[in-house]
């Protein structure tokens, strides 16, 4: 498959921004469209811009995941526990629990999206107080939000990326409570301005995340520049349309993140299957870094999306909170979920991989659990997207799994980090 994209997403750049239709009742009219179960956060982006990858579950009351520890109601009023898994699911989930309450200060993990949301430190003070989080504030120092520039005048709002925000700030939150979080808001969702504001995350921060991205482009190896730096790991989702490959997840120096079906609990154990939703393939402009494994026969030179991995199903998504054009607690999912996880366990091994950082996953597969069912695309007989297909014996001595979906694995602890 040299340099060819197979795209059998779940739609294509077309495609509303409803998804994850429900299957119509038998004897149904077929003129009636079956009530969506899913909403994407941001619709689709025309050439050149990039759209963020969150999905909302728009029934919580069906969520499919189960509370490590039930955290009790919201405050202020209310009696319903929000459903979405929890920093004490996720940090059970990854063998992280010992590792974010201790390790993280000092640390800054940076968050790059488009626009603004203007509630978003009230909306993170919500969440970390419910969930039992030490505070992260501006006053602080913390949390800190500027511009694509590092200025202090932010752009306009928009609560389709608003609600990205939100998530991403939460969802470091969750696994790194420790850590100083950077927020560098772009102009709009031009590829332009989200380069642009991830060198300037680069230059500021040890980690930084981009929950993210576009089909992939002619020009695009133009910005890999601006997705790599000395000493500094960037990591990006790798998209929610199931197989083919999205920009920047497929820059060489990035760290791609895939997404799973996350179930089970801290009592029965957990599992996980390659989410249906989750980006991967081969690269049709950027070729294979050297260390990344392959086959000739299925992706010649090229880069070959994810590296790694961590929950995205919405249907098993995580806890969140937003009031920028919601309503506050939701379930959330989408390779959104899995980009900011993946940078915060980074964050909380703080071993200052930078470019290095995707190779050093592929070395250290006996630090991740490895994902072998699941896939993101029908009939599919391949590794690049069929997870109980995984390409084995990469490395020396023949240890080692890989598959597109979710890469070398998820954490488990932060050794492989």
């Amino acid at each position: 498959m040299h340099r060819q994209r197979l795209r059998l997403a779940i739609f294509g750049a077309s495609a509303l921004a409803l998804i994850s239709l429900t299957a119509a009742p038998a004897g149904a009219s077929p003129t009636k469209s079956a009530k969506p179960s899913v909403a994407n956060v941001c619709g689709p982006a025309k050439a050149g811009f990039a759209r963020c990858f969150s999905q909302i579950l728009l029934n919580p009351s069906t969520w499919r995941g189960q509370h490590a520890r039930k955290p009790g109601p919201p405050p202020g009023g209310g009696s319903t526990t929000p459903s979405g898994y929890s920093p004490a699911d996720l940090q059970s989930a990854y063998n992280l629990a010992s590792a974010s309450s201790a390790n993280g200060s000092g640390v800054t993990v940076a968050i790059v999206d488009a626009y603004s949301n203007p509630y978003l430190a009230s909306n993170l003070a919500t969440y970390r107080t419910y969930f039992g989080l030490p505070p992260c504030t501006t006053a602080s120092g913390c949390l800190t939000i500027v511009n694509q520039a590092g200025g202090t005048k932010l752009p306009r709002g928009n609560s389709g990326w608003g609600t990205e925000e939100a998530l991403d700030v939460e969802m470091v939150s969750a696994i790194c409570p420790n850590c100083n979080v950077l927020v560098v808001e772009a102009s709009s969702n031009s590829m332009s301005n989200l380069a642009a504001a991830a060198a300037y995350a680069g230059a500021n921060a040890q980690v930084v995340s981009n929950s993210y991205g576009s089909s992939e482009f002619s020009a695009e190896t133009s910005y890999d520049p601006s997705y790599s730096g000395k000493g500094v790991t960037f990591v990006a989702s790798s998209g929610d349309n199931g197989y083919g490959v999205e920009y920047p997840a497929a820059s060489p120096d990035v760290v791609a993140a895939g997404g799973t079906t996350l179930s089970g609990s801290s009592t029965s154990g957990w599992s996980q299957t390659a989410w249906s939703g989750a980006g991967s393939g081969c690269s049709a402009y950027e070729a294979n870094p050297g260390w990344q494994p392959y086959t000739r026969t299925v992706c010649a030179d090229m880069r070959q999306v994810a590296d790694t991995s961590a929950v995205a199903d919405p249907n098993t998504g995580v806890a969140m909170y937003d009031t920028y054009g919601q309503s506050g607690w939701m379930v959330v999912g989408g390779t959104s979920v899995a980009s900011p996880i993946i940078a915060s366990v980074f964050a909380l091994a703080n071993n200052d991989l930078g470019s290095k950082a995707a190779k050093q996953l592929y070395s250290a597969t006996g630090g991740l659990t490895t994902v072998n069912s699941g896939a993101n695309a029908k009939n599919c007989t391949t590794y690049l997207c069929n997870a109980s297909d995984s390409f084995t014996g990469f490395i020396t001595g023949g240890a080692g799994v890989y598959n597109g979906p979710t890469g070398v694995g998820t954490p488990n602890g932060i050794a492989a980090f």
